[in-house]
């Protein structure tokens, strides 16, 4: 058996043929999966009892006599063209399968490799789903990749750190998760491409010179909301809301930015809005318990989403729904949103990073993307433990895939 023949034993190979090596019965054989009929033929081989011959024997049979692979000298004598052409690709795609790893079973050495550096202002699982999103779509591309992880903790001197080492590495490309470590990247590092991703307006975060054209070596998605629809939902949820307070770190651009979108819809709507700041995570709980409003809502601030539980714990209390303005923390206690699904904007980045690194695209002329639909996420407990009745009619249009029971 040629080397990595043992692999193909166990494995699919050659992509377009779908050809492996099997035994059947104490017969060696192909089986092989026809493209695009989802037709499976087994061929066996084996010596003619009488002559000495190699034939094959196919399952389901063929209608046709059996094909001698070889005689006793010279050979294939081919009796059929279906199965004979068959089986030559079947040795194709052996040989294809062995010869792309050398004779000790490692990978051919020729093969592309990139070393890819994922940054994060901080863990929570938004963040934490976009970096899986991201990263399972480069593994669904096929790359090898290596990553270095960092995690700055929500800690400014630890972004600049972790920026200016990146500077000098040898990483092929950076991914920035979060608008303080994307600022920081673009800030340090001017010639390697950088994606961020779970940015809100990267604008006015000063990433990029426009959406359509960011214009430097920066590009990748945002997060930014639907408020409108939010607000929309709260409405729906509570037609007699009034008063609508907000958490957020004043500090972090992309939180502005929200509060200033929420300010406009409900100006619109004759709702006030009630703002608490904070600078971190210590300070969530007393700014939450500090409002006397009729809903709260959370803008994919980092900084309160870290401390989502404090949120929450004064909402169960006092009977104040809170909206998150993303799916992840719905299903941590929130109540309601129209929002993104994080997992799904970090493939989207991933499949950015893949038009970069294998297309070789210039993330100067590659525009800013935003997820494509924001679905209803919806947490029947969290309704209960609020005191909130959520309408049947919002419930039945939400996917059950999305609902938090």
């Amino acid at each position: 058996m040629t080397p990595g023949a043992s692999r193909c034993a166990e494995n699919w190979c050659a992509p377009s043929l779908a050809v492996r090596f099997v035994v059947v019965e104490n017969v060696p054989s192909f089986e092989i999966l026809i493209p695009r009929t989802g037709i499976t033929r087994t061929i066996g081989l084996r010596a003619h009892a009488r002559t000495g011959a190699i034939e094959s024997t196919t399952s389901p049979p063929d209608t046709e006599a059996p094909v001698r692979l070889h005689e006793r000298k010279g050979f294939p004598v081919k009796r059929t063209r279906s199965l004979a052409a068959t089986l030559a690709c079947a040795a194709l795609a052996l040989t294809a399968c062995s010869s792309s790893d050398d004779a000790d079973g490692s990978k051919d050495s020729g093969a592309e490799s990139y070393k890819i550096a994922v940054t994060q202002i901080v863990t929570h699982d938004s963040l934490d789903q976009s970096i899986a999103g991201f990263k399972k779509a480069l593994e669904d591309e096929g790359l090898d990749v290596t990553y270095d992880d960092e995690n700055a903790n929500n800690d400014q001197s630890v972004v600049a750190s972790i920026s200016g080492t990146l500077a000098t590495s040898d990483a092929d490309l950076v991914l920035g998760v979060g608008t303080p470590m994307a600022q920081g990247l673009a800030q340090s590092i001017s010639d390697k491409p950088i994606l961020f991703t779970a940015v809100t307006y990267p604008v006015d975060a000063g990433l990029v010179g426009s959406m359509e054209k960011p214009g430097a070596n920066v590009t990748g998605t945002t997060d930014a909301n639907p408020v409108v629809e939010q607000l929309d939902l709260i409405k729906e949820i509570d037609p007699d809301v009034k008063t609508v307070g907000v958490l957020y770190n004043s500090g972090e651009a992309n939180s502005a930015v929200q509060v200033q979108w929420l300010k406009d819809a409900a100006a619109d709507e004759n709702i006030e809005v009630k703002e608490a700041t904070v600078s971190n995570t210590n300070e969530v709980q007393q700014a939450a318990n500090s409002l006397d409003v009729d809903a709260i809502y959370v803008p994919t601030d980092n900084t309160v989403i870290s401390a989502l539980d404090s949120v929450v714990q004064v909402g169960e209390t006092k009977k104040i729904p809170v909206y998150p303005a993303e799916g992840d923390s719905v299903a941590k206690g929130g109540l309601a949103t129209y929002g993104l699904n994080y997992f799904d904007l970090g493939y989207q980045t991933g499949e950015m990073a893949i038009k970069i690194l294998v297309d070789g695209e210039d993330p100067a002329t590659m525009a800013v993307e935003t997820q494509k639909e924001p679905v209803i996420y919806l947490n029947l407990g969290a309704a209960e433990r609020m005191g909130v009745e959520l309408p049947q009619d919002l419930i039945d249009r939400a996917d059950e895939a999305n609902i938090t029971k």
